[in-house]
């Protein structure tokens, strides 16, 4: 019997080219660098260059605005641009489920201007099996507004980004300088 591959799909937003490790980031990103070591790595990549609309035709496989995010998460009065992850749209992770996958997602789910009800499209009712992340937009893990597990609200567990405390403290110009010097590295030995 043939088994089923392992899917991984990874949309990260407000972050440069070179932000991860793999690509010259100051950042240590080691599970995301062996990833990015054993799979296919994009060197360019185009988007709707807002979050939303970038994530709701990931999730749906539409262009955003039939899938309602056109824009942002107000509600518009105008199809397309209702805010909301249309009902009529088959997610991803609904399809999935259809073809025996379990579905899990963590980070940010910004498809719904619902942030405190109702959860008819929040991820579990949109096809995942567990949720862990933000539901609005605008937020960091460090004071996050609405972190999530499954359908309930949660607090922090901690803190990890004491490690990096003064990593950043030699200044953009000279840190800019450093982060070219990898990516050309990085660049050589992959040809």
């Amino acid at each position: 019997m043939k088994t089923k591959p392992n899917i991984i799909l990874i949309l990260n937003d407000d972050m440069g080219f070179s932000d991860l490790g793999c690509y010259g980031g100051e950042v240590h990103t080691p599970h995301l660098d062996s990833l990015a070591a054993g799979g296919l790595r994009y060197t360019q990549f185009y988007n709707t260059a807002r979050c939303c609309p970038s994530r709701a035709s990931l999730l749906t496989g539409l262009h955003p605005h039939q899938a309602d995010v056109g824009h942002m998460m107000m509600n518009d009065g105008i199809d397309g641009y209702l805010g909301d992850l249309n009902p009529n749209t088959v997610t991803i992770a609904e399809a999935l489920r259809k073809g025996g996958y379990a579905t899990y997602m963590s980070g940010k789910w910004h498809v719904t201007r619902h942030v405190n009800g109702p959860k008819h499209n929040w991820p579990k009712q949109r096809g995942f099996d567990d949720y862990y992340g933000i539901i609005t937009g605008a937020a960091n893990y460090y004071q996050p507004r609405t972190l999530t597990k499954n359908n309930e609200r949660i607090e922090p567990d901690g803190d990890d980004i004491k490690k990096y405390q003064g990593r950043f403290d030699a200044g953009w110009d000279i840190l800019r300088k450093q982060r070219l010097e990898r990516m050309v590295n990085i660049y050589r030995q992959a040809l």
